[in-house]
Parts: structure tokens; C-alpha cells; sequence
């Protein structure tokens, strides 16, 4: 991939040369196929939908919103405000931290903040405010637990990001499951609770139009997606995960670069009167979750931030696409503000205040559903984001 990052553009708009076919890695070769994994989530929510009725007879005086089916997070109205519920899976990343841990630190206190991460940042994109998170954290023996350094630094990041996020920690369960989680591996995920008040708040894209801005939040490297192709690229290099990069650090350090933390950037942007129309939290698909809201519309990007250097490292020694890098991984954006036209530059602001850089990249307009990123030449299709039913 180009150097032409330097300047805050572009990244990955110049395809890599032809390579043979062995040499070539794609996601679904690592073991990650979504047209396999996704039919189940549609699955699911066409079964959960119906229990929504449950709430009416339940006595409590709450009804769901039916619109936040498909969405990040679930909200249920509750009469003077709504409650949005998460639960997130961290993935394969921590494989990468126990990989390395011979380097003299165990990386479980950013493990902690991406498992936290994952929850958190998909919360937010309803507009709620989190209120407490819950841990799972499942060992595959006990033998897990023996290593004291690296439990204490994964309760140390637990309570360092909820603090961050000025959130309570409410407790959690972690069970030893020998037999289904690998003997010593560790399970983690998170689930977490907000309050979405006052009601104005609630941001599920209806007001959505064309015209809208775009705005990009950076990310800080891969986050804890498409950990399974990074891990599967390890076993290709001549020195696995202690392999240098061009820019000196070891590409197993620099995955473990932890996630951002986005909910700061969302409540200045609340505080602010920012118009909020649509909130993306861009993980698994890449930048096809630009897309997610379920109208028809073009997303037309006309920049794109810098890509970091691990994820620029992995598409070079992966061999792939532009197409299918931006349509597996963040590449460099980690999170998306849909805003009213005149409120992009005020969103900047916003982000950038709480330590985020952002760009105002592109536009919503009429037409089919599709992302078109300009500077990389790729079109991402509607139908190859089969999330809602």
C-alpha cells in the first residue's frame, strides 16, 4: 500500500500488483466466511422479534422500540426515557496478547479496554449514555489463573476503561469451561446497559437524508477485527508476530494497539446540539457497515483517513484487494457520525476535542445502496451486507 497517508488521504487506492494464488490470503481463507455467518443473525432476529410482545404483559411499563431490531443495540422504551442493552464478544485478539507474552508485559490491560470496546462502542450508536457493564470472562482450565500478572492487568484495563467512560462495573461470571475454550485461552466479553435520556436523544436513522455529512473517527489500528486473518498471516512471516514492520515496530505490537474508545466523542457531540442522524460503528464488514442503515442510499466518500501501519502491513502481505480490504477491515476508520450538511465541521470539532481526529469524508445521497470510496475506486454493494431481516 502507498505511503500517500502522510498527508491525511488516501491509503489504500493503489491495488497491490498481481501475485500468485498461493501467495494470496483473504479473510474467508482464515476461517471467517460472513455469507456463512450472517444468515444465522437474520435468523435470530426473525425469532426474537416476536417476543418483543412479551413486554406488554410483563407489568412493568415497558415496550421496545421495533426499529432498533438490526441495529447495534436493542432499546426498550421505558416511559420518561429508553434503555439500550449490548453483548459483545471480544474475538481471537487475546490469542495474539498470550503469543507474545514473553516480551515482558502480559497486554491484558488493552485487551480489557477492546473487550470493553466492543460493547460500548455499538451501545452508543443508539444515542445511550452507558450506565454499567457486566464481564464474561470463560478459561478453558484453571490453569489460566495462575498467571497472576496477567489476571491482575485484565481487572486493572477493566476498571481503567470503565473509569474512562465513567461507567460502573457491575460484576460478571467466569467460568472454566475445559473441553469448549482451548486450554489456555480465555473467553471475553462484555455487556453493557444505557439510558437514553431525554427521548430526543434516540438515534436510529429516521431522520436520515441525502445530503447528510459524513464524518469518519480514527481508529487506532486494527481493533478486534480481523484478528483471525492477522493471526493466520503470523504463521506466513519469517519471524511470526516478532516480524518488523517498515516503520520499525513489530507487527504483533501494534495489533495489540488497543481499540478506541468512542462514547466521549458522542455525548460532546450531544452536548454540542450536533444534528445526529446515524451512528455506525464500523468492525466486522469493514466499511460495508457504512451502509447498515436499512434505507436506500448512497454513501459516496471523497477521502479517507490514513491507514495504519499494521493494517497497511496486512493488506501488502496478504495480497489483497483494495475491494476486499475495505470490505473486511476498518482501514483506518473506526467509527462513523452521520450529521445534518452544515454540522460536519462542528462534529470535527467535537471528536477532535476529546482526542480524536476526524474528517468530514463524504456525502448521503439518493440511490442505490452502496458505499463508493472515490479515492481507493471501490464500490461496496447493498447485497453484500445481508445484517437485518
Amino acid at each position: 500500500m502507498a505511503d500517500e497517508q502522510q498527508d491525511g488521504k488516501g491509503g489504500a487506492g493503489e491495488q497491490p500488483g498481481a501475485a500468485p494464488a498461493e501467495d494470496r490470503l483473504t479473510y474467508e481463507e482464515s476461517g471467517v466466511d460472513y455469507d456463512r455467518i450472517d444468515p444465522l443473525k437474520v435468523l435470530a432476529q426473525r425469532a426474537a422479534r416476536s417476543t418483543g410482545a412479551n413486554l406488554d404483559g410483563a407489568g412493568a411499563g415497558a415496550r421496545e422500540v421495533p426499529a432498533s431490531r438490526g441495529e447495534s443495540a436493542y432499546v426498550v422504551d421505558i416511559g420518561d426515557a429508553y434503555l439500550a442493552s449490548i453483548t459483545e464478544c471480544l474475538g481471537t485478539k487475546a490469542l495474539v496478547a498470550d503469543a507474545i507474552r514473553e516480551s515482558g508485559r502480559t497486554w491484558y490491560d488493552h485487551i480489557a479496554q477492546d473487550t470493553i470496546a466492543t460493547a460500548v462502542n455499538d451501545l452508543v450508536t443508539v444515542g445511550a449514555r452507558p450506565l454499567s457493564i457486566h464481564a464474561y470472562w470463560a478459561a478453558g482450565s484453571s490453569d489460566w489463573f495462575d498467571d497472576v500478572e496477567r489476571m491482575n492487568d485484565l481487572v486493572e484495563g477493566w476498571k481503567a476503561a470503565c473509569d474512562v467512560l465513567g461507567v460502573a462495573w457491575g460484576g460478571g461470571e467466569t467460568p472454566c469451561l475445559t473441553g469448549v475454550v482451548e486450554k489456555g485461552a480465555i473467553d471475553l466479553a462484555a455487556s453493557c446497559v444505557g439510558i437514553i435520556r431525554p427521548k430526543s436523544r434516540l438515534t436510529l436513522g429516521e431522520d436520515l437524508a441525502a445530503g447528510d455529512a459524513i464524518v469518519l473517527l480514527e481508529s487506532s489500528g486494527i481493533h478486534a477485527n480481523g484478528l483471525t486473518l492477522a493471526r493466520k498471516l503470523a504463521e506466513r512471516l519469517p519471524e511470526g508476530y516478532a516480524t518488523a514492520m517498515p516503520g520499525g515496530r513489530t507487527y504483533g505490537e501494534a495489533l495489540l494497539d488497543p481499540t478506541v474508545l468512542y462514547p466521549p466523542v458522542t455525548e460532546a457531540a450531544f452536548e454540542a446540539g450536533i444534528g445526529l442522524r446515524y451512528i455506525a460503528n464500523i468492525t466486522g464488514h469493514g466499511w460495508r457497515k457504512l451502509m447498515r442503515h436499512p434505507g436506500r442510499f448512497t454513501y459516496r466518500m471523497t477521502d479517507v483517513p490514513p491507514v495504519p501501519e499494521v493494517l497497511r502491513f496486512m493488506v501488502d502481505e496478504t495480497r489483497q484487494t483494495a475491494e476486499e480490504a475495505y470490505g473486511s477491515l476498518n482501514m483506518g476508520a473506526g467509527f462513523a457520525l452521520f450529521v445534518r450538511p452544515e454540522d460536519g465541521d462542528a462534529a470535527v470539532a467535537c471528536a477532535e476535542a476529546q482526542g480524536v481526529r476526524a474528517w468530514v469524508a463524504g456525502v448521503v445521497e439518493d440511490g442505490p445502496r452502496q458505499v463508493v470510496i472515490e479515492p481507493a475506486g471501490v464500490t461496496l454493494s447493498g447485497e453484500s451486507l445481508a445484517l437485518r431481516d
